[in-house]
């Protein structure tokens, strides 16, 4: 099928992702946008994790100041090149990446930055709430195993739905920026203050 340009400029406009890239996803969808927007965001979680071995040295840290000086966040966001990491989208990104950690108070950026004691304090709450419910010991598991999903979702940056869009989750957008920049870019570190805070 043949895609016209201003439905590929459309398309490139939407996502930042090639042009190349954007006709053949309009060709494998016959036109539709919302379809070929779906498809470059799978296609970005591939080439995201082929990405994911690549060194990342370059990169911003950017802070965020909430609530009159209440809340303050500093994060340390990493890509391959120093070039990517001046553009005004990447700085856009971390700024995103700030405001999300203000709002949401996230532990750790992903599952494994979570202390084992924290996940076994709170398997150990769900276990004990599904079986005072009285619920058969198979079905305890599963009760378990959904309220600890809940609970990644909550606590772990990466998996928490992103504020400005609650559609996607941080991972996503973060995958999204990969395909964008066509380089691998690590959420490395946080720091979250809250005024009054117990340290």
């Amino acid at each position: 099928m043949a895609v016209s340009a201003s439905l590929i400029k459309e398309l490139r406009e939407k996502t930042g992702v090639g042009i190349m890239d954007c006709k053949k996803a309009l060709q494998e969808t016959d036109g539709d946008i919302e379809k070929a927007i779906d498809l470059l965001r799978k296609k970005g979680i591939a080439t995201a994790k082929k990405r994911g071995s690549r060194t990342t040295s370059e990169g911003q840290i950017q802070s965020y100041i909430h609530a009159g000086g209440k809340i303050g966040v500093m994060v340390e966001i990493n890509c391959e090149t120093d070039f990517t990491g001046r553009t005004e989208e990447f700085t856009e990104f971390a700024k995103n990446i700030a405001m999300q950690i203000a709002a949401t108070n996230p532990i750790a950026v992903d599952r494994e930055g979570i202390p084992q004691e924290v996940i076994e304090r709170e398997k150990e709450i769900y276990m004990t709430q599904a079986k005072e419910s009285g619920k058969p010991e198979k079905v305890i598991e599963r009760i378990v195993e959904g309220k600890m999903k809940k609970f990644y979702s909550e606590v772990c940056l990466l998996e928490q739905a992103y504020i400005r869009d609650p559609d996607i989750t941080v991972q996503d957008l973060l995958n999204e920026m990969i395909a964008k920049t066509g380089e691998n870019i690590v959420i490395r570190r946080f720091v979250r203050y809250q005024l009054g805070e117990e340290a």
